[in-house]
């Protein structure tokens, strides 16, 4: 619809920048920074999400807490004096 009109002035810039970013797949190489990148990205991030939720699940229990309750799950007993 609007493809050839004269109000619509092209920026070459623009122009190279989209063409660049549509093609940037076809040009991608594994370099040592790529690869770095990757790894913390797919790897290492969700390996330490993992263990820290692993490491904390089940430990805290919000039901039917009052205050001044514990949110442990396994609360120490109060000390007896």
């Amino acid at each position: 619809m609007a493809g050839g009109s004269p109000l619509v002035k092209y920026d070459p810039a623009i122009e190279r920048w989209n063409a660049m970013r549509e093609n940037a797949y076809q040009h991608f190489r594994f370099t040592p920074r790529n690869t770095i990148i990757s790894l913390l990205g797919m790897v290492i991030v969700p390996g330490t999400i993992l263990y820290v939720a692993s490491q904390t699940d089940e430990r805290w229990n919000w039901n039917g807490k009052r205050r001044g309750e514990s949110l442990l799950s396994r609360a120490p007993e109060p000390e007896s004096s």
